[in-house]
């Protein structure tokens, strides 16, 4: 293993290109241990069909929760016991926030906020705004992916029978800008391949391929040129966006090329659950997935989708699809739980996992502490806090921390929507983009016309150092 002093001792000056670029900042900044330099990393995880909010409740406060609350709760998480549910989190409570209350009303959708959930605009079905996560990517990633996303692509409200559509997919959670949505993967074998698939070329494949990959970009360079000469000025610029999206597909390969030695040391192992059609393993593999492209590199911000409307837990013995858990109510699934409990172990299997990827980025050296040091996972839905009309009430699971920046180890409830001191899911956001180093103006997203005599401008103060 090497430590810092021989990885910066044993590149050479030639070897900062741009490609290694990304890769020498990461290695300089975990020599200076300095929290300014270190890389900053942002997860976001949205589920369907809302959060519970009564399970999040530390025990001893589960009488703190009511639709009329007039009063802020912000205790630390080491004066209670966490709920059942955040078991895995116990060793690590003191990175761990939870927030509820928080109202995202004005782009309310039936099923889903779309878009709205990340971008805190009226936009179900369509992009109009750029969204948190990908801000935060085109702010703070190096390497090849600005930002990658993992979904389970399924039916909406059908039975799941046929199994997962295995293809890119558009869950309409992320955009870059507007009109201009985000494809996320849904295959954990083609995410695999496309992220790691260098870690299982050899280095001669891997010349090989990129030079192929250049010569050809140099092609289409001199064929684009001639092509360009015969086009109207509205063409020329239409033909320019087609020849930078190539051109941005070589620096990406350039970019993996860089970070071989990185992906190889870090890339799970291909094994035969890559062909697993149980939600709960690929869920677990798309999480998998994601930590280790947040350590190579490859990206330091990442999207997932865990589950849609239409999928079954089956292997959790759950004979109803999400949707219809949502629904319920006292009816009993196949395995005896009621609705409540049902949604109660589809988070909890969910925050398991998020518990998982802590732990690992937890037990890597970064600086004078660790990767979650510097990492924030964000675990919350993308309709708020119930299956219909949960955005008056949205909760947030945050685990990680800033570089002391966040209060972390704490339970943060605020005053109901439209009492004085609610706060919205966009105060927050403005409190992630803060930290992350991005300048933002008095609000983020759209304005709640029925919050206008509230102060909802800036970030959460309760959230912030």
């Amino acid at each position: 293993m090497l430590t810092r002093r021989s990885a910066i001792q044993s590149m050479s000056a030639g070897s900062a290109s741009l490609a290694m670029a990304p890769f020498l900042r990461s290695v300089a900044a975990h020599a200076s241990g300095r929290p300014e330099t270190l890389p900053k990393r942002f997860v976001f995880v949205l589920k369907s069909s809302g959060v519970d909010k009564e399970n999040l409740l530390p025990v001893g406060l589960e009488g703190q929760w009511s639709k009329d609350r007039d009063k802020l709760v912000d205790v630390s998480l080491a004066d209670h016991k966490l709920p059942d549910n955040f078991e895995p989190f116990e060793q690590i409570k003191d990175q761990l926030t939870v927030i509820q209350g928080l109202s995202g009303k004005n782009f309310i959708g039936n099923h889903t906020a779309g878009y709205g959930a990340l971008s805190c605009h009226h936009s179900e079905q369509v992009a109009i705004a750029p969204t948190i996560d990908c801000m935060l990517g085109d702010h703070l990633s190096a390497g090849p992916y600005k930002m990658y996303g993992m979904a389970m692509n399924g039916p909406l409200l059908e039975q799941y029978t046929k199994g997962p559509d295995d293809s890119y997919c558009y869950p309409n959670i992320s955009a870059m800008k507007a009109g201009q949505p985000v494809a996320f993967q849904a295959s954990p074998k083609k995410a695999y391949m496309e992220l790691f698939g260098s870690a299982v070329a050899s280095p001669p494949q891997l010349k090989r391929e990129l030079k192929l990959t250049t010569n050809l970009m140099d092609f289409m360079k001199d064929d684009a040129r001639r092509i360009e000469r015969q086009l109207s000025q509205e063409d020329k610029q239409r033909f320019a966006r087609y020849t930078e999206a190539f051109e941005s597909l070589r620096l990406r390969e350039q970019k993996k090329v860089a970070l071989n030695k990185s992906i190889r040391r870090s890339a799970p192992e291909m094994t035969n659950k890559y062909t697993s059609q149980a939600p709960s393993v690929r869920i677990g593999l798309h999480f998998e997935l994601a930590t280790a492209a947040i350590i190579t590199g490859l990206t330091n911000v990442i999207t997932l989708r865990p589950d849609t409307l239409g999928i079954i837990y089956s292997d959790l013995g759950i004979s109803h699809h999400v949707h219809t858990l949502g629904h319920l109510g006292d009816g009993k699934t196949g395995n005896g739980w009621d609705g409540p409990r049902a949604r109660k172990e589809v988070d909890k299997l969910h925050l398991g996992y998020v518990a998982q990827m802590a732990q690992k980025l937890k037990s890597i050296p970064e600086g004078d502490g660790t990767m979650l040091d510097n990492t924030m996972i964000v675990y919350t839905s993308c309709t708020g806090g119930q299956h219909h009309d949960g955005q008056r009430d949205w909760p947030f699971v945050l685990v990680g921390g800033m570089s002391e920046k966040l209060k972390m180890g704490r339970y943060i409830q605020y005053p109901s929507y439209q009492q004085p001191g609610h706060r919205t899911i966009a105060n927050l956001y403005m409190s992630l983009l803060q930290v992350a180093g991005l300048k933002t103006d008095a609000h983020f997203g759209q304005l709640d016309s029925q919050l206008k005599d509230l102060d909802i401008a800036g970030p959460l103060e309760e959230f912030m150092v």
